[in-house]
């Protein structure tokens, strides 16, 4: 499976760096693809180097004006015009998404993919990591978007919310297969 991570380049603490870190090796040790942003820093690293390190692929789609960032001898590198080419390059090379720690950037391509869904343009299994609680207040934000009728599908059909990259990853295998 080829899976798709957003996530944060930034360099984090190692209670957001230790549970990316376990999910990239779940993900090479299963055989897995990572499809990420294509950057060799932070936390966007730790995640190429333990799927690398446990013999998964890398498939990098960076930007124009973070290439001089994008990290050497992957398997496949993609230099895409802007962001918005990217997210798309980024889906169309996944076969499922999960969404990690991160800043807007991470956010603005959660809600895209999310979006997607929302409205029948794609099915690919979404899990949303909620490491250390981080998306405890978007959860609920998106709750209250179901109940107030804000969401024409529910919400368990858009996302699934996983405390730790173990049962992240088996929701996307079982996910895949019944595919």
């Amino acid at each position: 499976m080829r899976i798709c991570v957003f996530l944060s380049a930034a360099d984090l603490d190692d209670r957001y760096t230790r549970p990316a870190r376990d999910f990239a090796r779940l993900l090479g040790k299963g055989g897995h693809t990572l499809v990420w942003g294509g950057s060799d820093v932070g936390l966007m690293k730790v995640v190429a180097d333990g799927v690398e390190e446990a013999g998964g692929r890398l498939v990098g789609v960076s930007v124009d004006f973070l290439a001089a960032k994008a990290r050497p001898g992957v398997d496949d590198m993609v230099i895409a015009r802007n962001l918005a080419e990217r997210k798309k390059l980024l889906l169309e090379k996944a076969d499922a998404v999960v969404i990690m720690v991160g800043g807007t950037g991470t956010l603005d391509e959660a809600t895209e993919i999310l979006e997607l869904k929302k409205h029948g343009r794609t099915d690919k299994p979404v899990v949303l990591l909620n490491t250390a609680g981080f998306y405890d207040g978007l959860r609920e934000q998106f709750r209250r978007m179901e109940d107030e009728g804000f969401l024409p599908r529910p919400l368990a059909e858009l996302v699934h919310f996983a405390a730790e990259p173990a049962g992240a990853l088996a929701y996307l295998e079982e996910s895949f297969d019944g595919r």
